[in-house]
Order: C-alpha cells, then sequence, then structure tokens
C-alpha cells in the first residue's frame, strides 16, 4: 500500500463502527487513515435509531446509565440541549435520568452528534478521516497486501479501493421493503411501512420489544395513548378503526417484564465468574455445560436464599430448571401478571430496592457468554432450549411505560397475547394475503401479518460479500448439528475470519447476524462498546507498528 499512514476502511456507520473508531482514536500514538463507507445519507446513526425507519414512539430498552460515554455521557448530553430540542424529543427537564429509557430517536441524535464530535477530534490530533455516505460497499476482496472494496455510489460509476485494515460493522439485515407480499411484513421496519395497515386484525410473530414496537407503531396509526391527570395510560381509537385488534403470539405467551432496578457498575460476582468459567473450559472434563450450571445455582442461592429455597433449586436440574423459572407466570393471566409485576418494579425504582436473584442471573449473563462457544453440539442444544431463555428474559426487560401501553391497548380491546408452543404452523402464502395460524386445533386468519422475532443468527451464506465467501475466509462454524450457520461464522480472539486455522489479520467482522450464533448476547450498545473497544485496540497496535494480539495461528473463540 501506498502512503505512509496505515488506511482502514470502515463498513457501516451506526454504534459498534463510533465504538471501534473512538477506541483507535484513544489507544493510536500514530497518524492513520479512515474512510467510512454508509450506504445512508447520514452516517452515524445506526439502524435501530433512524428516523423513518423507527416510530418516534419505540423506545430504546437501555437506561441511559448502561449506555457506555464516548465524547460526553448521555446524560451530559442531553443537559446542554435547548429546551425545544428537548420538546422535539418528547422529554422534560425533568425526565433527564440516569434510569431514564428514551425513544430511539433521541439516542440517534446522541450518537450522531458524538460521532462528528470524535471526527471533528480525531482530525484535530492528525488523523486522516474521510466520510463517504451514500456509498454501498459491493464486495470486499482478500489481496496479498490489501483488502480491495468494491464501492457503488448512490449517484456515480462503481470504483474500487484497497486499505490495510478493513472493519466490517454491517449491523442488522432487514429487507429494505418489509411487505414481501401482501399483507405479510418480513420485519416491523421501517415502521414507516406498517402506516399501509388499514384496520384489520393484525398478527404479530413474537411478544418482547421487537413485537411491542410493532404494536405501538400500529396503535399510534389508528388511535392515541393519552396520559390522565392521575398518569393512568388509555388508549383511545381513531373514528372507524373498530376492526383494528392485535395478537401478539409466541411459545411462551408472556410479555416480557418490566425494567427492574438495580446497581451500574455491575457489582462483582463471587462464584459464577469469569475465572471459573475459564477454568472449566481450560479443564479437559467433559459435562461443561453442567458444571457451568452448578456454579450458576451456587451463585443464585448465595444471592437470594429465599428465591432459591422457593423454587427448589438444590434439586433442579438445567431443563428443569428452565421450566420451573417461567412455570407461574405460564400459569398465570397474561396482562394480570404484566400489571402486578410492574407495579413491583414502579416500587422498587421508587424506594431503590434491588431484588437480588434478578440481579444475579443479569450478571451472570455476561458471564456464561463466555461458555457457549466452547460447548459440544449437545450442549449448545441444551443451552439454546432451556439455559438461553432466562438469561434473555431477564436482561432483556422493557421500559415502563411499554407495559403500560400493552395493558392500555389490552384494556381497550385491542391487544391479545397467545401461546403457540412448538407444535403450530402459519401460512404465510394464503390466497387473500396476510397469513395464517394453526395451533391446538384451531385456525386464525390474520388479513396483515408482521414477522417482529427480532434479528435471527445468519449462515455464510447470506454473507453480503461474495468474494470472502469464494475465497474461504467467511464460513460456518461446524455445530455437529446439521444446521448451516446455526452457530455463526469462525472468527478469533479479536474478530477476525478464521479459515483453515489461519485468520485474515487484515479483515473484523462486527456484523452481528453473524456472531450471534455462537455469542448469542452480543445484541444492543453494551455489545458494541465491547467489541469496538478489542478491535480499535487492535487497529492502534496495528497504527502502531506493534503485532497484533491476535496476529497468527487463530483459535476460532472469542473471550471478551
Amino acid at each position: 500500500m501506498s502512503g505512509s499512514s496505515p488506511s482502514i476502511a470502515f463498513v457501516g456507520a451506526g454504534p459498534t463502527t463510533i465504538y471501534t473508531l473512538w477506541a483507535l482514536v484513544n489507544e493510536a500514538s500514530r497518524p492513520f487513515r479512515a474512510t467510512i463507507f454508509e450506504e445512508q445519507g447520514k452516517p452515524g446513526l445506526g439502524t435501530p435509531y433512524r428516523p423513518g425507519w423507527n416510530d418516534p414512539a419505540m423506545l430504546s430498552n437501555i437506561a441511559s446509565v448502561e449506555i457506555p460515554p464516548l465524547e460526553e455521557t448521555l446524560i451530559g448530553w442531553l443537559g446542554r440541549q435547548t429546551p425545544a430540542r428537548l420538546v422535539e424529543f418528547g422529554i422534560g427537564t425533568d425526565e433527564i435520568d440516569d434510569h431514564a429509557f428514551y425513544p430511539r430517536l433521541v439516542l440517534g441524535s446522541y450518537f450522531l452528534d458524538q460521532f462528528h464530535a470524535l471526527i471533528e477530534r480525531a482530525r484535530a490530533e492528525g488523523h486522516d478521516i474521510e466520510l463517504r455516505p451514500r456509498c454501498r460497499v459491493l464486495d470486499v476482496a482478500a489481496e496479498d497486501d490489501a483488502l480491495l472494496l468494491t464501492v457503488k455510489p448512490r449517484h456515480g460509476a462503481t470504483f474500487e479501493q484497497r486499505f490495510d485494515h478493513v472493519v466490517l460493522a454491517t449491523g442488522h439485515q432487514w429487507p429494505e421493503e418489509p411487505e414481501v407480499r401482501p399483507g405479510y411484513f418480513l420485519s416491523p421496519w421501517p415502521a414507516t411501512a406498517l402506516a399501509r395497515i388499514p384496520p384489520c386484525h393484525v398478527g404479530i410473530r413474537g411478544s418482547s420489544l421487537t413485537a411491542i414496537d410493532a404494536a405501538v407503531a400500529l396503535a399510534g396509526g389508528h388511535g392515541d395513548f393519552i396520559e390522565g391527570d392521575d398518569g393512568t395510560l388509555v388508549y383511545e381509537p381513531k373514528a372507524d378503526t373498530e376492526a383494528f385488534r392485535m395478537t401478539m403470539m409466541s411459545r411462551k405467551g408472556l410479555l416480557p417484564e418490566a425494567d427492574f432496578y438495580h446497581p451500574v457498575p455491575y457489582e462483582p460476582l463471587s462464584i459464577c465468574t469469569p475465572e471459573a468459567i475459564e477454568r472449566l473450559i481450560d479443564d479437559p472434563d467433559g459435562d461443561l455445560l453442567d458444571r457451568a450450571f452448578a456454579l450458576f445455582k451456587r451463585e443464585l442461592a448465595a444471592a437470594d436464599p429465599l428465591y432459591a429455597e422457593g423454587i427448589g433449586l438444590d434439586g433442579l436440574g438445567l431443563e428443569a430448571f428452565g421450566e420451573r423459572f417461567f412455570a407461574e407466570r405460564m400459569g398465570a393471566d397474561t396482562f394480570e401478571w404484566a400489571q402486578d409485576n410492574l407495579a413491583e418494579a414502579e416500587w422498587n425504582f421508587e424506594t431503590r430496592s434491588t431484588v437480588p436473584w434478578r440481579y444475579a442471573i443479569l450478571r451472570m449473563h455476561e458471564v456464561m457468554a463466555i461458555l457457549v462457544p466452547y460447548l459440544e453440539a449437545d450442549e449448545f442444544q441444551r443451552f439454546s432450549r432451556s439455559f438461553k431463555p432466562v438469561f434473555v428474559d431477564d436482561y432483556a426487560t422493557v421500559p415502563h411505560v411499554s407495559i403500560r401501553r400493552m395493558l392500555a391497548l389490552h384494556e381497550a380491546g385491542k391487544l391479545d397475547v397467545i401461546a403457540i408452543g412448538d407444535d403450530y404452523r402459519i401460512d404465510t402464502h394464503p390466497p387473500d394475503g396476510g397469513a395464517v395460524l394453526r395451533f391446538d386445533g384451531k385456525r386464525i386468519a390474520f388479513p396483515a401479518f408482521v414477522e417482529a422475532t427480532g434479528q435471527r443468527a445468519l449462515p455464510a451464506k447470506d454473507f453480503p460479500f461474495p468474494s470472502l465467501r469464494a475465497q474461504g475466509l467467511v464460513r460456518d462454524t461446524d455445530a455437529g448439528d446439521g444446521k448451516p450457520g446455526s452457530r455463526g461464522i469462525v472468527v478469533d480472539d479479536v474478530f477476525h475470519p478464521v479459515s483453515d486455522g489461519e485468520s485474515e489479520g487484515r479483515l473484523y467482522c462486527l456484523s452481528l447476524p453473524f456472531l450471534l450464533g455462537r455469542h448469542p448476547f452480543i445484541q444492543g450498545i453494551t455489545s458494541s462498546h465491547e467489541m469496538g473497544t478489542v478491535v480499535g485496540a487492535e487497529l492502534a497496535r496495528a497504527v502502531d507498528g506493534v503485532r497484533p494480539l491476535g496476529a497468527g495461528v487463530a483459535s476460532g473463540e472469542m473471550r471478551i
């Protein structure tokens, strides 16, 4: 490569790229050249926080105190916004709080401002940063001493450009047009597409925050949420929308629980620690998952003895614990449980009280993430079926207002949630459009149907850069279950794709759909920060002429 400063390309300009660039700027002692390619017109927003893609009512499910700061904290940034801009955001000055949840569009504005402030600082420190908006990277190919990008600007001729290092941070993969067949929507994004759905019975597959996002966007098109002087929330349908109602469906038929109060940063664990899990990984004895579950039980019992005694934790195996964790909720009315859980969560925030068992499970999900890439195929299946849902339920709690909206919709007769179990079928090609659900001897036809189960893990065949596939540099992990991509693509400790035991040391893959299989908890802003910190440090070593930690033979695994 020509030029004295190493050249780096970032493909994608969302939070993952921002945190990676931030770490690189902070750690590099020599100048570098970076080009940031973004298909959208405004680099720095990220798909989950983009206007038009998201409805203004859609909320993030990460409290402000949990968002790793960039050039400033989210709270600091909000504190210096003008009253007029806060009004645009729908935020009162008295609502700026460390534990508050804000609309996705607010986070987008925050990241956009941080992105440009970071670029300004990087340029002032002597780094050459070029932004290439409205440019789609069509392909990436490895050469002997460089990586070749093929780029198509929205206006202009396709061109090629070589770089010393490339970071792929393409984020979630959703179709730009979600209505792939009449009345059948493959995703709830962009939210503007849901406005086309007329008043009718809408099916929504999923009941987590993604499904709540879809329900809120649909409800906003056919009515309004009205808050009374006493703080109660009701849903008022618009005229001529009598036919509008929604049915959410999931295997368990549960709404997520309300966000619970807990200290941040996390208090350390004492038994089920990263060090303890790594000792298990290094131990050649079998039963890795069960031995890790034993540590989990000990930590949970120490944190909350009353909870452990109440569920009979000592006598539960992994599968039995997974069933017991959800049993009481599944036996209750979904909306009555949600109402009681919301009241408990609101009281705990008011009194700053932490439920010990919830907090222990929350902290242990990050520890168990270390374990997952090392599980044998049968253990991975057991983990995915019985253990992972516990952690997801615990960390994927939602803002209190999201639960209040679901309760208001149900009270207005506009929302139901049903459990469909595992033995169900959804026909997405009925002659009249939409979809037809069949389960438990029942048939329900939905004139409109929205898939809202979130991003799934994608196999190597869906990797968007064909040359990397053809060169064998991107390949599926052998999960031993005959399902390509079920455990993601192979990456090493620092996110280099791995092939034939060797890593492509100039290429980094931080594209979430291709990492989710092996690393099932890497979703959201904190994961963008963690991955960005690792890769930013690696790039800084390369810029400074220091051999990167990930150079040479790759392990094919990752511990962060």
